[in-house]
């Protein structure tokens, strides 16, 4: 049985939808919500399935309830595109376990400071992307899922953490890149939101200019939160007058900066993550000028600064020249389907680099005076110190079904 009030998309409204699984119907859009991505679930399988719903954009409270009446069960909840809600959770044959997470969904119109409706220009390779379509999907993944019911309800009280950046941030949609952006609601409560809007190859200038602040801008509220990591693409515009980590970049900053403060939100800079770059057993600095000047505006006009710079330092030396490869997409031949050359990436992340990362994200602020933000990290995060990295083999990531060997846009 599936009871639901739901309206489009289209609509400026709605209520609720209460789905009760594993009956439900294909999605179409004449429904507006059931299982998507031509995937489905008879409630024994443990082939990962997605649910959607057609919503309006928003942020979106979802409670699943998790388990299984009849066999033991191993469940993980990603949403949109593979960002990290819950994480193998165990469940007893007969335990059944409810959890909620707030989702944030987003399409491309906005209405800009004119009062016109506007949209974000998106790149060629983002049309079709599950986080800026019109729907909010649900993946469900894990040794052996098991779900009973998902529960999606509007939240307009809850504040947003909005993240810009490139792609070491973005919600990278196949396997098996990963970004830091898409593990961190995994460490978060369920009194917040993330909306990421970072995305491959951008920088500072490049997000402006596809409207992608405007986007947030034009949604953003007192009480908010905003992260933003640029660094690894602005340095390629250097050699044009006016551009420079202390010139174009730092003034592009610094007009986010200012609109966040008008807006009563809090802003947070992070140093760009270290390319892996060795010489011997010690990695050196790529990003020229960028993170220092990242630091000085941050104790210019007094910010939180995660320095993701220094802590993936920490990171790959922890781990050493060859071990480090093992948090980047570097795999040999064939380990992917169509995949006849071995990839050896320096910049992105896979799943298990993402994570860690992410960690380090959660752990500067734990470490700031940000309490409206503190208060939201999840009670079963302990602390991490990146020179004592998770050890990889502890790390179980159940890989979602789409898989793409194309090297996200930037280095």
């Amino acid at each position: 049985m599936c009871c639901a009030v739901l309206l489009k998309a289209q609509t400026t409204s709605f209520e609720t939808l209460d789905l009760q699984l594993p009956k439900l119907p294909a999605f179409s859009e004449s429904v507006g919500y059931g299982y998507d991505l031509q995937t489905s679930w008879d409630g024994k399988s443990s082939t990962p399935f997605f649910v959607s719903a057609n919503v309006p954009d928003g942020n979106y409270r979802v409670t699943v309830t998790l388990g299984s009446k009849k066999r033991a069960a191993v469940t993980s909840i990603r949403c949109e595109s593979r960002r990290l809600f819950i994480e193998n959770l165990a469940t007893k044959r007969g335990e059944l376990v409810t959890k909620t997470f707030i989702v944030n969904k987003r399409n491309v119109h906005f209405i800009n400071e004119k009062g016109q409706a506007d949209q974000v220009k998106l790149k060629k390779n983002e049309d079709g992307k599950l986080h800026w379509d019109e729907k909010l999907t649900i993946e469900v993944n894990g040794d052996a899922p098991a779900v009973q019911s998902i529960k999606i309800e509007l939240d307009t009280v809850s504040p947003t953490l909005y993240l810009c950046g490139n792609s070491t941030v973005v919600d990278q949609s196949n396997e098996p890149w990963a970004s830091w952006g898409q593990m961190v609601p995994r460490f978060l409560d369920d009194q917040l939101s993330v909306a990421n809007y970072a995305e491959s190859g951008l920088a500072a200038e490049s997000f402006l200019a596809q409207n992608r602040w405007a986007k947030i801008y034009s949604r953003l509220k007192k009480g908010d939160f905003v992260i933003l990591e640029f660094g690894h693409n602005d340095q390629k515009a250097d050699n044009r007058p006016g551009n420079g980590a202390y010139y174009a970049f730092s003034r592009n900053v610094k007009f986010i900066l200012d609109q966040c403060r008008a807006k009563g939100a809090t802003f947070i800079l992070c140093t760009p993550t270290m390319r892996r770059f060795f010489k011997g057993n010690v990695v050196e600095n790529t990003h020229k000028d960028y993170p220092a000047a990242v630091r000085d505006i941050a104790k210019r006009e007094e910010l939180l600064c995660i320095d993701l710079q220094d802590m993936t330092k920490a990171f790959y030396e922890a781990m050493g020249p060859e071990k480090s490869t093992q948090a980047f997409v570097h795999y040999p031949a064939n380990t992917w389907p169509d995949q006849p050359k071995a990839l050896a990436d320096n910049t992105h992340f896979n799943p298990y680099g993402a994570y860690e990362i992410a960690k380090m994200v959660v752990q500067g602020i734990l470490q700031s005076n940000l309490e409206e933000l503190k208060k939201h990290i999840s009670s079963d995060f302990q602390g991490f110190d990146p020179a004592q990295p998770d050890p990889v083999e502890s790390f179980h990531w159940n890989n979602s079904p789409f898989v793409n060997m194309t090297k996200p846009d930037g280095n």
